[in-house]
C-alpha cells in the first residue's frame, strides 16, 4: 500500500504529471511525427532531470575534488549569500553557508565578511545574515558586510575592497559546493588568495528504487546545476 501511494503521488504532482501529459500527447498524435518527437523528447528530458542518478551526474563535475578542510588557514571568513525571500528570510542555501561560517568562526575566532546584496529581492542578503549572527551571539565588531554585490563577480570585487581596508591577504571562502568552482575562478581572478570551504553538497551517490521516480526537489536541484554550468560559461566568456 505504501509503495502504491508513493507511485501515485509521484505522478499526480509535477514533474511526474507533466511527464504523463507529454507521453499521452505523443501517443495520441501518431500521425504527426514532429509532435510525437517533441512530446516524447520533452517527457524524456523532464524525466531525466527529475531523477536522482541524472541529478548526481550533473553535480559530480561541479563538486568533484572538493573537501571541507580540517584546519583552514586565512585572515577572514567570507560567506557568499545564496538568496533571500522578499519577506527577509534566508533561502536554504544561505542558511547552510551561514551556519558553516558561524561554526568556523567559533573554532577560529577570525572576522567574518558577509557578501550579498538584493539582486532580485528587497532586503540585502548580508543584512539578514548579519542579524542572524548577532542573534547567535557573535560580536558585531567581528562582522563586516557587503550589501552591494548582485552576482559572484561583484562578490569578489566588493570583498576585495573590504579585505584591502582590513589588511587581509588570505580569505576562507564559504559557498555551496556546486558554486565553488565559479567562485574560486572569480575571486582568484581578482588577485585574492583563497582557501575553499565548501558546504551544501548536492551529490549523493546512493540510490534505491524510489530514486528512479521523478521528484520536484530533484528537478529543482538539477535546474540549479544547469544554471551553474551556464554561469561558468558566461563568466569565462565575458570576464
Amino acid at each position: 500500500m505504501f509503495f502504491l501511494k508513493k507511485i501515485v503521488s509521484y505522478f499526480i504532482l509535477p514533474p511526474g504529471l507533466y511527464i504523463l501529459v507529454f507521453l499521452l500527447t505523443g501517443l495520441l498524435n501518431r500521425k504527426r511525427r514532429f509532435v510525437r518527437f517533441l512530446s516524447f523528447s520533452s517527457a524524456l528530458t523532464l524525466y531525466l532531470i527529475s531523477v536522482e542518478p541524472f541529478k548526481d551526474l550533473l553535480y559530480y563535475p561541479l563538486e568533484r575534488g572538493l573537501r571541507v578542510p580540517e584546519r583552514p588557514e586565512g585572515d577572514v571568513i567570507v560567506i557568499l549569500g545564496g538568496g533571500t525571500y522578499n519577506s527577509g528570510v534566508l533561502k536554504p542555501a544561505s542558511y547552510k553557508r551561514l551556519i558553516a561560517g558561524y561554526r568556523l568562526h567559533l573554532r577560529t575566532g577570525i572576522p567574518i565578511v558577509l557578501s550579498g546584496g538584493a539582486a532580485t529581492g528587497i532586503v540585502p542578503e548580508a543584512v539578514v545574515m548579519r542579524r542572524i549572527l548577532l542573534d547567535l551571539g557573535i560580536d558585531g565588531s567581528y562582522i563586516y558586510t557587503d550589501t552591494k554585490s548582485r552576482d559572484t563577480r561583484e562578490n569578489a570585487v566588493y570583498v576585495k575592497g573590504i579585505c584591502r581596508d582590513l589588511g587581509c591577504g588570505r580569505i576562507i571562502l564559504i559557498t555551496s559546493a556546486f558554486h565553488m568552482k565559479r567562485a574560486l575562478m572569480t575571486f582568484r581572478k581578482e588577485g585574492l588568495e583563497v582557501t575553499p570551504y565548501p558546504t551544501d553538497f548536492r551529490f549523493e551517490g546512493r540510490y534505491n528504487l524510489y530514486s528512479l521516480f521523478p521528484k520536484h526537489s530533484v528537478f529543482y536541484d538539477s535546474v540549479i546545476a544547469i544554471r551553474e554550468y551556464l554561469g561558468i560559461v558566461f563568466y569565462r566568456v565575458f570576464y
